[in-house]
Order: structure tokens, then sequence, then C-alpha cells
């Protein structure tokens, strides 16, 4: 079982309501290589036991060419996750149900009874993923419905005991804001997305998914992910770093996690020499090392992204700046002789900054 793959909420303190905000937060990534598109699904629940002035859940989907779709779903009742393994939902409303209890109860359909159930909402399990978004109008707008084949969690093949919670044990405690985890480096979809009447097909495409929760997104973030690479199927990168809270201050934090050829290799800022510098906007520069190898990364924007919300403790924000078209290069090499392991390039890198806004380039070297 992959840690934290399981919905972290756990009810209202004490019966008495919801003493602090919370959000649980993931994302699912679809690329397409051979259109050269991308597919980002954010979905998120924020203050579950309703009653607040945020209460109530988003999907955004970020398109070809950094089209973008968003749709609120305030019901917080509508919304479902299993507590010990990957599944959560959420719907607008369902129609010709079979059962009455069943509009009370949201839970997982097999996906024909979801297509002819449910109007409007999404569904998700490590292994299909499936939904509906309409206008106002009460068109479609998008509509999607695939398999998912997971291959590689963090730390090694899913299905054996190499998996890892992304930072750490000590995620498990109430130590990091917010949490994070890579619950999805690679795996394998097959199915269909119509977007804006637009149908795309696909088989065995790569696939990526991520998850967060806690109490709001960082003051201050980048974040890199590819697992779509020229002639290297297989391999997989994620790259993160933010300005973290840490029970009483904060620090600057980044994790880098490569998977290549069956073999992980992990940087920690906590760990291990790291530096980079992230503008604003169109360029991230990654470096880290250890005992035994070195990971060099440079990415750029060719566009100008695109702008989704993500939460805050003022609710849902316009933080968070994306390209699912990034150019990327990474190097990996052996410390003692500059061998080098890996070259790989792509132009199908998601890219991102989030926080503040910032406005200056944001230099670290620890």
């Amino acid at each position: 079982m992959h840690p934290h793959s399981g919905y972290h909420w756990r009810g209202p303190s004490l019966g008495q309501g919801q003493k602090e905000r919370f959000f649980e937060g993931w994302y699912l990534r679809l690329t397409l290589p051979e259109v050269a598109q991308t597919f980002a699904f954010m979905y998120s629940i924020d203050d579950p036991a309703g009653g607040s002035d945020y209460s109530g859940g988003v999907a955004q989907i970020l398109g070809p060419d950094e089209t973008y779709c968003c749709r609120t779903f305030p019901d917080v009742n509508q919304f479902w996750a299993w507590p010990h393994q990957l599944g959560f939902g959420h719907r607008r409303k369902a129609h010709h149900l079979p059962h009455p209890q069943s509009a009370a109860s949201p839970c997982y359909l097999p996906p024909a009874d979801f297509m002819s159930q449910v109007s409007e909402g999404y569904q998700v399990s490590a292994t299909h993923h499936q939904g509906k978004l309409r206008l106002p109008s009460g068109e479609v707008t998008a509509e999607w419905n695939y398999d998912i084949e997971p291959l590689t969690g963090w730390g090694g093949d899913i299905g054996t005991a190499n998996q890892k919670a992304t930072a750490g044990w000590l995620s498990y405690l109430p130590v990091f804001e917010p949490g994070w985890q890579v619950l999805m480096a690679h795996g394998l979809a097959s199915g269909s997305v119509k977007w804006q009447g637009q149908l795309y097909t696909f088989d065995k495409a790569p696939a990526y998914a991520e998850k967060n929760w806690g109490g709001a997104f960082p003051a201050k973030w980048f974040w890199l992910q590819c697992n779509a690479f020229t002639d290297m199927p297989g391999l997989s990168l994620t790259a993160a770093g933010g300005v973290r809270d840490v029970l009483t201050w904060q620090e600057d934090v980044a994790v880098i996690g490569l998977h290549y050829r069956s073999e992980f290799y992990e940087f920690f800022s906590t760990k291990t020499r790291f530096s980079w510098t992230v503008d604003p906007w169109g360029y991230w520069y990654l470096k880290a090392k250890d005992y035994r190898y070195c990971i060099e990364m440079t990415g750029r924007a060719v566009d100008e992204g695109a702008w989704v919300r993500v939460p805050t403790l003022e609710g849902m924000q316009w933080l968070c700046r994306d390209t699912t078209h990034g150019e990327l290069q990474v190097r990996l090499s052996e410390v003692d002789s500059d061998r080098t392991i890996l070259l790989a390039t792509s132009q199908l890198a998601g890219l991102e900054v989030g926080g503040g806004p910032w406005q200056e380039t944001w230099q670290v070297n620890s």
C-alpha cells in the first residue's frame, strides 16, 4: 500500500465542528506524446465538515495548449473518500438512482453506472479515473473515462515493499505543513477524454498522480514533473521545493526523485548538497549531489503558462502558474568519475511556480 494514499481527514474534533482549516488535494496528469498534449486534473476538498465560508470541492482541468476548465462542488456531503487506500469522488447530483439511499451516500460506482447516474462529477481509484464537467448552460465541456496500470510509486515498483513517504517518516507526524505524497511516479493509462468537442483516445499513455493535505499550500514553491521523456519510456522525474512550515518556524526545502531502469535516485536538501535557481516564471535550475551521484536539471517555459487555483487560508486563490509544455533536460552522473549515467530531454514537462506571488529570482545553496 502506498504511504498516505488514503484520505487524511478523520471528521470534526470531538463532534463540535471543525476547529481548523483543512484541505486535501489530488493531481493526476495524463500525457499524450503522440499529439504533444497533456491533461492535468486537479481535485480538492476544503473544510469537509461543512459550515465554513470555504467548505466545498473544486475540480480543475488544465487541458491541451493550457486551456482551462473549473467547476465547484459546494455540497461537501456529495464528496466521498476511502480512508486507507486511494479512492475519492465528488458529484453535483445524481439521477435515475436504483436505490434512494444512494443519493445520501455517495460512493464509487461501476463505470457504466457512473455514466448513466451522475450528471456531473468525478471518481478516482488507483486503477480508474472517470468524470464529466458541464458548463453553466448544461453543455458537457469535458468527459473522461480511462483505466490506469500503476507501475512505479515513490521509491520503487508498485506492489513491492519499496514504497516510501515522499517527505520521509516525519510526514506521519503533525510536524510539516502541508503534507505531500507522490502516489504514482509512472503508470500507463488507456481510454479516452472528450475535451471541448474533440475526442482524444489513447493506449498506455504516461500517467502520474500525487496528493497534498493540510491547512494551506506553502507560501512559496516550485515543482517539476515529467514521465514522457524522448526515447526514454519508464523514466520518471519529480522535483519540488518550497518554504515549509515546521512547528513554529519556516525552512527552504527541496527534493528530487528519479526512477530509471528499476533504480530510484533520491535527493533531499536536508541530507545532501542542494542548490536551485528559479525565476518567478520561465527558468528552473536544480543541482543535487550526494556521495555517489550528482543530478542536474534545467527547465524552461516556452509559453506564458496558465494560472490555476490552490487552497489557502482564505480559500481557493489564483496563486499557481503552470505549463505542461516545458522544456526539460536532466543529467545524472557518478560523482567520482563524472561518468554520465543518464542524459534525457523532454518538451512535455510540467513546470510550476506558486505562492506569493514572488518577484525575485529564488536562489538557495544548502
